[in-house]
């Protein structure tokens, strides 16, 4: 699908009044995000696991903002239709609501996005609210991650587990989240693992757009996915069992062995200009 009219977060808003599902993904590179933006989806979120995932950190912590703009450069060349965000690197939220201002104004002026997506947002209401009265537009995330699982009495590996069921009494904290988080400023919600129980009832709760990564699904608003996941594209794919929208790893292993067995084979490689003929 191809379509010239730019998404904006009323647009988003609307499409919740009206019952329309919103199509967010994670991409990292220029090509990607042209593929995406023809391909007709709402939000290119550039993911903090942009320094797990291409880069080979061992965790999305050790990525810089530096590191972080240079991808969100990439992405914005290469979309010209979906609202393009980006996830804070680790670091300026936790030093403040001044520290947050500031960086998202990085994003923003040096970056080229159109709105700044907050992990763990909940714990820095205050940041959410400064940035938005600085003109820049938050997307905050919430719900039960790595980092807040244990607070909420609960095991992380349990709660990312598919079809795993919130536990009741949290149902009305989340709701109350959410709705703290709106009336701080933000525009757009991602519910981490929310489970269809406490996902609808935040969904309704509130009047911005609720959108889920992991452990989202069809009570929400929309869901996020990274285009490397949703494709396969990652070396554990090739012989990975888990159900994708392809399995492009494998494809290109195909794809470079053939290449290699031309090469050895002293065989023209596909794609390449053929040298001359000699003259007869």
């Amino acid at each position: 699908m191809e379509t010239q009219d730019s998404v904006t977060i009323p647009a988003l808003q609307q499409m919740k009044r009206e019952g329309k599902k919103i199509v967010g993904v994670v991409a990292w590179d220029y090509q990607i995000a042209q593929i995406v933006d023809r391909a007709g989806v709402d939000i290119v979120s550039v993911g903090d696991t942009v320094g797990i995932n291409l880069w080979g950190h061992p965790n999305p912590l050790e990525i810089t903002m530096d590191e972080v703009l240079v991808v969100c450069k990439a992405v914005r060349r290469g979309v010209k239709r979906a609202l393009v965000s980006c996830d804070f690197p680790y670091g300026p939220l936790q030093e403040g609501a001044d520290a947050a201002v500031r960086a998202a104004i990085r994003l923003v002026k040096e970056g080229g996005i159109d709105i700044v997506k907050l992990d763990g947002a909940n714990d820095f209401p205050e940041a959410v609210t400064a940035i938005a009265r600085a003109g820049i537009p938050v997307f905050a995330q919430f719900g039960i991650t790595p980092q807040t699982a244990l607070q909420y009495g609960l095991q992380y590996s349990n709660a990312a587990k598919p079809g795993a069921q919130i536990p009741p009494e949290l149902t009305a904290r989340f709701v109350e989240e959410a709705q703290r988080l709106e009336a701080a400023g933000a525009s757009l919600l991602d519910f981490t693992n929310s489970g269809p129980v406490a996902g609808e009832a935040v969904a309704k709760a509130v009047s911005i757009p609720v959108i889920g990564g992991f452990g989202g699904g069809p009570w929400l608003d929309g869901r996020m996915r990274m285009v490397n996941a949703a494709i396969g594209y990652a070396a554990s794919s090739i012989d990975s069992p888990a159900e994708t929208y392809a399995n492009v790893a494998r494809i290109v292993l195909d794809a470079i062995t053939e290449y290699s067995t031309d090469v050895r084979a002293a065989r023209q490689i596909k794609g390449a200009v053929p040298a001359p003929r000699p003259a007869a």
